[in-house]
């Protein structure tokens, strides 16, 4: 298997990545073909995964403007995945020159290319790290030279909440990186779930199977469940919804089935 230029020394190219998966999704060209595999055999059973995710980036966007309509200039993106066109440092500062950005993700992949086109951009910046130890995050270097924690943040955490299984604690994460916040601060999510999508949970279930399958169990929660990562937020309206429905800037009605799957939020540190 020949290793791409771009593929940084190390990684194992043999094994499938949620990141270059999303990437693929998104039509990026960071991902290999074990990835298109897996994304394939997923789309399977469910075809419209492509359109869910581009749901979730336009989500991400209209809420970063949002954050900075509100006065935010700082934001930690945690999971952020392989960078493609629209990105948050490029809504943020684009709305906002100057806005600080923090990338944060696990994947080599997705740090090394973020690393690559945020050369030069003395705003923004990513370290390697996972979701699942907060204070990796919290206390390193870029958190420290970006991110002022006594001033509002928007924290991101767009599609990665759902690769938490409960074992990792994810509640108890977010809590954390909620309690490091200065009040005003903003949580920006997404989480996939079996509500709204436009299948039997059977089929789509194929799906999460695949996942699990490639070592990286997608969680589908509840509605309830998934607002329980909002405790100590306070929903801006419209609150918990389906992606296309929180502050559309088109018509929800022309929007594909598939975008109404799983929830998206954002909530304010009082």
């Amino acid at each position: 298997m020949e290793r791409p230029a771009w593929a940084p020394q190390g990684i194992d190219i043999s094994v499938p990545s949620v990141s270059r998966i999303y990437d693929y999704y998104l039509g990026g060209s960071h991902n290999f073909e074990v990835d298109r595999e897996a994304a394939r055999k997923a789309m399977e059973f469910m075809p419209g995964l492509p359109k869910i995710m581009q749901a979730n980036r336009a989500f991400m966007r209209r809420a970063v403007r949002y954050a900075v309509e509100e006065g935010i200039t700082q934001f930690l993106d945690i999971g952020s995945g392989i960078p493609t066109f629209g990105n948050v440092h490029e809504v943020a500062q684009s709305a906002c020159p100057g806005a600080r950005v923090v990338y944060v993700d696990h994947d080599p992949v997705a740090v090394a290319h973020s690393r690559a086109v945020l050369e030069g951009n003395e705003d923004a910046g990513v370290i390697a790290a996972d979701l699942r130890k907060p204070q990796d995050i919290l206390r390193s270097s870029e958190v420290e030279r970006l991110l002022d924690l006594d001033r509002p943040v928007a924290l991101l955490l767009v599609a990665v909440l759902h690769f938490l299984e409960d074992s990792d604690h994810p509640y108890e994460a977010v809590a954390e990186l909620r309690d490091a916040l200065a009040p005003g601060s903003l949580l920006i999510a997404t989480h996939a779930s079996y509500e709204g999508i436009p299948l039997p949970s059977e089929q789509a279930g194929g799906a999460v199977g695949v996942y699990k399958d490639i070592r990286n169990p997608l969680v589908m929660r509840s509605r309830d469940e998934i607002a329980r990562f909002f405790e100590g937020f306070e929903m801006v309206e419209p609150g918990l919804v389906d992606m296309p429905h929180w502050r559309p800037e088109t018509p929800p009605e022309d929007e594909d089935p598939y975008a109404f799957s799983g929830f998206a939020c954002v909530g304010r540190i009082a």
